[in-house]
């Protein structure tokens, strides 16, 4: 086994922070999987002949004193090292012999003390050991999430053994010995392991001690354990070795996306999406991946009717309301299996966009705030997301989501003031989104990423953000009017439209409200210009980017054409290249394709949750079953003539075809995806007439209702036939 994680941490280069090899959380990770059934070690019949030998017994000098701590003028306090195995042996004999718990065994990293003098001989032992994983009252009490307490749980670590011998009955020597230890403490830790801790906790069974000890020392109460091992509470003492340790302890880094954590063999849609989530309870994993699937087989329903029963109800809303789980953990593991999906692509086209979520039917949910004006009194929660795309508009997973309430002294009150720093405005949503499509852009180096927003992201400071990285996303916005763009002392709508026109473009527009879907002409003129800052911050410089111009040609009627000015910091060189950036532009609308799929397919303004956190996290799981929904539609359109084996499950397909066919034998070759989109579309009513086009999100999410149902049924009457 030594051999084995010797190997295995050398080839992963798998070191702590002073650089040597982790063998043993290696051993502890190899001894896990073989309990889990992934792999199996081999067998070790090693025998040492020190296993039969009873340890040497040493001989010491034990003090003996009493009186005050003048009659100790020489003691000593070191940590035992391993070469000096008399001081181990005597540490091992004073515990074994005068500590009510004996030696023990100490967990993870670990030092030792041994205290002593020339004159009087050996005093006492300390032990310090890595920190308990988790503990309710410490874990309140400094106030850190899972993922703060994840990263810097090493920092604490607990003072498991201290021990003055018997003999030795001297007036405030515990805490003078206490007191010296944890000065030096966090020098000889660093230079053992590392790094400095953060704060030591200590715990004492109040059958046996009261702590007087500690709380002499500066120690603070905080609780008690809860007694599960040996079902005694014991108290809890804890002492922090940096003055802002609360701070230091809740602290994070952001979390950095790691396509290496993603599931890709399974057979589990929502453990590929979710696989890599950080939740560091399996338990929480497995709840996770039957409430996606529950609520993607059936998306319209409350959670009671899609989890199907009491207990399965009662977990799902346990888990909803988990503090551990995030919207954020959630979307970060969906995005992670997102990448993959990215690099498969060369150009990858990233709208963002808001839209509210309006709650107000349920005023009882806490956190919620203001959503609308001051007369409309709405409540609810702002959602500003991003989806990535393919060229062709295929929606591949979302990269982003954030998601708040506004404050409610805030109503009425504009959320973009011209005084506030872009921090302090809702506007930095679009530069949050665009940071992480830069990121997921470093990751993707062959995959061009764009991200792409509406008027409202015309600000400066996104553009600014977007050129500071060479090797960043490109970025392309719709200009509002209204900023009053000027170029070359002229406004910027005056200055493209003087231009040459570069061509002519057909457009096909959707139907939007009561306007009916339409072919227009428009005409195209592009050209690179200089953006200009803000009126009041005439200081900053001018930013260099790439218009592209596009006007309806009249036809004679009294209406009016669309137009729109786009700029970009993706180089327009060209005529084609022109027209592609207004192709990506008109993509954008998918995002409120989805918007819609969310709300009306997945139905989420209706969930009914006791807080905004928890639905957030429900939330987390909708969009992601929202967008499987939209990516089923697109892949039977952009993928028409592929075997269907590549979204459903092969008894999702085969029950849908022989409940559609009426037929009791299902095909050996799997129909197509276009056939199989039809046919669950089909299920929640569309007809497939000839004028009727492909199937949308609407009736797939309404067919999705009954698919679970029918296959259920469908493995039911195989399985009994095939029986015995």
């Amino acid at each position: 086994m030594a051999k084995l994680s010797r190997f295995v941490c050398t080839e992963t280069d798998w070191r702590s922070e002073n650089g040597k090899l982790k063998e043993m959380s290696c051993r502890k990770a190899l001894l896990k999987l073989e309990q889990q059934g992934v792999i199996q070690l081999p067998k070790t019949d090693n025998y040492y002949s020190f296993q039969d030998k009873k340890p040497k017994k040493v001989k010491y000098k034990i003090a003996q004193i009493e009186g005050g701590l003048e009659k100790i003028n020489d003691i000593q306090i070191e940590p035992i090292l391993t070469r000096y195995r008399k001081d181990s042996a005597i540490w091992f004999d004073l515990l074994e012999r005068y500590h009510y718990l004996g030696n023990g065994n100490l967990c993870g990293a670990q030092i030792r003390y041994i205290v002593k003098s020339h004159t009087h001989g050996y005093i006492g032992v300390l032990a310090f050991s890595s920190g308990t994983w988790k503990l309710r009252a410490r874990d309140q009490y400094i106030g850190w999430s899972e993922s703060a307490r994840h990263a810097n749980i090493k920092h604490i670590i607990s003072n498991d053994r201290f021990l003055i011998v018997p003999t030795v009955k001297v007036t405030n020597l515990a805490s003078y010995i206490l007191g010296k230890v944890l000065k030096r403490l966090p020098d000889d830790w660093e230079a053992r392991y590392g790094y400095r801790p953060v704060l030591v906790e200590s715990y004492v069974d109040p059958t046996c001690h009261k702590g007087s000890i500690y709380l002499a020392s500066n120690w603070k109460y905080i609780g008690k354990t809860s007694g599960r091992r040996d079902g005694i509470s014991k108290k809890i003492f804890i002492y922090s070795l940096q003055s802002n340790f609360k701070k230091r302890l809740c602290k994070t880094e952001p979390v950095k996306l790691d396509t290496t954590r993603v599931v890709r063999d399974s057979h589990n849609w929502a453990e590929c999406e979710f696989g890599s989530v950080r939740l560091y309870d399996s338990r929480l994993k497995r709840r996770l991946y039957q409430i996606a699937d529950d609520f993607y087989n059936k998306p319209q329903a409350n959670i009671p009717e899609a989890c199907g029963n009491q207990s399965r109800s009662k977990a799902a809303y346990r888990f909803l309301k988990n503090e551990k789980v995030t919207m954020e953990v959630l979307i970060n593991a969906h995005t992670e299996a997102t990448i993959e999906r990215i690099k498969q692509h060369k150009v990858v086209l990233a709208p963002q966009d808001t839209t509210i979520l309006n709650y107000s039917t349920h005023p009882m949910t806490e956190g919620l705030g203001p959503t609308g004006t001051l007369e409309d009194r709405s409540i609810g929660l702002i959602l500003h997301d991003t989806l990535a795309f393919s060229d062709e508009g295929v929606p591949l997973g979302v990269i982003d989501a954030q998601c708040w309430s506004r404050d409610k002294n805030d109503r009425g009150k504009k959320y973009r003031r011209k005084e506030l720093p872009i921090e302090q405005k809702e506007s930095m949503k679009w530069l949050r989104s665009y940071r992480r499509v830069s990121e997921i852009q470093h990751l993707c180096p062959e995959t061009l990423l764009v991200s792409i927003g509406d008027r409202e992201s015309d600000i400066y400071e996104l553009f600014e953000e977007a050129l500071k990285d060479p090797k960043g996303a490109g970025l392309l916005v719709r200009a509002e009017r209204s900023r009053k763009r000027r170029v070359e002392g002229q406004d910027l709508w005056e200055y493209m439209s003087g231009l040459d026109k570069a061509g002519d473009l057909h457009i096909h527009l959707p139907r939007q409200g009561s306007q009916n879907s339409r072919h227009v002409i428009v005409e195209v003129r592009y050209s690179a210009v200089k953006l200009s800052p803000p009126k009041n911050r005439s200081d900053l410089p001018l930013l260099d980017v790439w218009s592209v111009y596009i006007k309806e040609v009249a036809d004679g009627e009294d209406k009016e054409g669309i137009e729109w000015m786009l700029l970009t910091t993706v180089p327009v060189r060209d005529f084609s290249e022109a027209i592609e950036r207004v192709r990506w532009y008109s993509h954008r609308w998918g995002i409120e394709v989805y918007h819609r799929t969310l709300k009306s397919g997945c139905r989420i303004e209706t969930r009914q949750l006791g807080s905004a956190d928890s639905l957030e996290v429900s939330l987390g799981i909708d969009m992601v079953v929202a967008w499987r929904i939209y990516h089923m539609s697109m892949l039977g359109r952009d993928l028409p003539d592929s075997p269907c084996t590549i979204f459903f499950k092969n008894e999702e397909w085969k029950a849908l075809y022989c409940y559609v066919y009426h037929t009791t034998e299902a095909p050996e070759e799997p129909p197509t995806m276009r056939e199989s989109v039809r046919m669950v579309a089909k299920l929640g009513g569309f007809l497939g007439r000839k004028g009727d086009g492909e199937p949308g999100t609407q009736t797939l999410w309404r067919g999705l209702q009954y698919l679970e149902a029918i296959t259920s049924i469908y493995l039911t009457f195989t399985q009994s036939r095939d029986g015995p």
